[in-house]
């Protein structure tokens, strides 16, 4: 039996099919979740996360300035739509860079005069300044980056050619690790500095009767103190001029080591008005007017701004021999360095901020200066955990207390051991350097350090430290094998030590330092693998992307 249908019919039926079939899809689609709109998807990368298990990542997500997904790239993609997204077609990403010390403020400023670093002679300091001063008519000149380590003539400099040259214009020099000056008759007449002139927890540098010009340490004062102060407008230059410098060299966080009121002030209010970036956990400078101040202000927490600790100054820097030492150096029988601040003014003040939610930072180089504040801690804390005091530096320990850093975290800078390693064994001799730049040691002693460059005393990159640390040579692969290469730390560890664990030791690991869920989308993207280039490429590594909260930076 056959069944005729008629055109009409057919239309109908095929109408009817495609309707059934376009339902099939609607709901087929309807019942697909709706992906969640974010304002940022980094997609196609070869992520660090940093979070405990050191795990891996191709993909992660961010809405208001914070990560809320992480993962493979399909996962990411298959739930969330984008504003913006960054494929990163294959490169590195790893949390943005923590410098852990570093003297942000003074970087900028560093812009602003007679750069220093890497003089060769005296006489090319001095080319240096006069050709800044015949372009920049300075009223009063300063300039930073001298080091007479690196000198064919390894002395101190004398201000008779400044003096000679500049008769009646003021000027101080800053030996590259801050802890000296050479300054001129006219900046000595500013504090009325004589061959007499003492001062505690300093020295002012006499040879045959006379001045040098050459002031340590807390000496510096004498001139400094009377120095013009920097305008609120100089300031803000030099922060935004740091600013952009760290950036590009994918720095999210920096540790300045030592600002005073009014520059935190200025940051804080460059920060609230977007011009500022950067964040930045302050360290109050220690005077006795900040510390009444700040313990009766507390803390002050911003996403940007971390205020919470004082910086402290228990001796002056080995290459000026003011770092404190239990012998003698050995390269200057009888002369021991300097404690720049004394101990019962170190040990009234611990006791103060034991008593708050503060943390103490103090530097110490010398293996004198470093036990003097173990036990200035240890004693200040009684029995207190988690306080997270610093140790800035711990530069040479002595064997038996390392073991007292189990309480106390050791804030390190790698490069300090590959810029010294050439004449630090002439200071302290051989038994007391195995004990100097002992990063391992101390790591595992506190089970974490926290890295940074102590720039402009060392250069900005946080890659030169990376390499310093795992490879403990300079940039010529100098020495063969590595100096003191039992104290060198993996990659992981130096990595760690640049991002969660510099967190930790600001309080702020909960919120950076990592790319997990819930914290700051602060993140650079690199050119080469970090983790896995050879490691005499780890300086050359470029930074591609510096993204803070979400916000493409540089």
């Amino acid at each position: 039996m056959k069944f005729k249908h008629s055109p009409s019919a057919l239309r109908g039926l095929i109408l009817s099919l495609q309707a059934l079939m376009y339902c099939a899809v609607f709901l087929f689609v309807s019942c697909e979740p709706a992906k969640e709109n974010v304002d940022l998807m980094v997609t196609n990368a070869n992520i660090y996360t940093v979070d405990d298990a050191f795990s891996k990542a191709e993909a992660f997500a961010v809405k208001d300035g914070k990560i809320i997904a992480v993962g493979s790239a399909s996962e990411i993609e298959a739930k969330y739509t984008a504003a913006d997204t960054i494929n990163a077609e294959g490169q590195t990403v790893v949390p943005g860079l923590i410098d852990a010390h570093c003297h942000f403020l003074g970087l900028g400023f560093n812009q602003q005069t007679v750069n220093l670093f890497g003089t060769t002679s005296f006489e090319d300091m001095m080319k240096r300044v006069l050709d800044f001063q015949n372009t920049h008519h300075k009223d009063y000149i300063l300039g930073r980056g001298w080091d007479q380590n690196d000198w064919e003539i390894k002395e101190f400099p004398n201000k008779n050619l400044l003096d000679k040259l500049y008769p009646n214009t003021p000027i101080a020099l800053t030996r590259i690790d801050g802890h000296a000056i050479l300054a001129n008759q006219a900046a000595l007449d500013l504090g009325k500095v004589t061959v007499d002139s003492k001062i505690e927890g300093g020295e002012v540098v006499v040879e045959n009767g006379e001045l040098t010009g050459v002031l340590i340490d807390n000496a510096e004062r004498l001139v400094m103190d009377h120095w013009p102060k920097p305008t609120k407008s100089e300031m803000t230059t030099a922060l935004l001029e740091a600013q952009k410098l760290c950036f590009d060299l994918g720095l999210t966080t920096v540790d300045d080591a030592g600002l005073g009121k009014e520059a935190i002030e200025v940051i804080d209010s460059l920060q609230k008005s977007g011009a500022l970036k950067m964040r930045i956990y302050a360290m109050v400078s220690h005077t006795e007017e900040n510390l009444d101040y700040y313990l009766n202000k507390g803390i002050t927490k911003t996403d940007y701004l971390n205020v919470r600790s004082f910086k402290f100054y228990a001796d002056g820097a080995l290459g000026s021999r003011g770092a404190m030492l239990r012998e003698p150096y050995s390269d200057k029988p009888e002369h021991l360095g300097l404690l720049v601040t004394d101990l019962e003014t170190m040990t009234a003040a611990a006791k103060r901020i034991a008593d708050s939610e503060f943390q103490m930072n103090t530097h110490a180089i010398g293996d004198s200066a470093n036990h003097a504040v173990l036990q200035t801690y240890e004693k200040a804390l009684a029995g207190q955990t988690d306080r997270r005091w610093r140790v800035e530096h711990a530069q040479i320990v002595s064997p038996e207390d390392f073991t007292l850093y189990k309480n106390i975290f050791p804030s390190v800078q790698p490069t300090h051991a590959t810029s010294d390693m050439y004449w630090a064994e002439d200071r302290v001799g051989e038994e007391r350097l195995k004990g100097a730049y002992a990063y391992k040691q101390l790591l595992d002693a506190y089970g974490k350090v926290a890295i940074g460059t102590d720039f402009p005393v060392e250069k900005v990159s946080p890659f030169l430290s990376f390499y310093a640390a795992v490879s403990r040579q300079d940039l010529e692969q100098y020495p063969e094998g590595g100096f003191q290469k039992e104290n060198a730390l993996s990659r992981e560890e130096t990595l760690r030590g640049m991002t969660i664990w510099a967190a930790y030791s600001n309080f702020e690991e909960n919120e950076k330092g990592s790319l997990e869920v819930g914290k700051f989308a602060d993140f650079i993207i690199l050119d080469k693998d970090i983790m896995t280039v050879d490691a005499q490429e780890i300086p050359n590594i470029k930074v591609l992307k510096t993204v803070v909260g979400g916000e493409v930076q540089s």
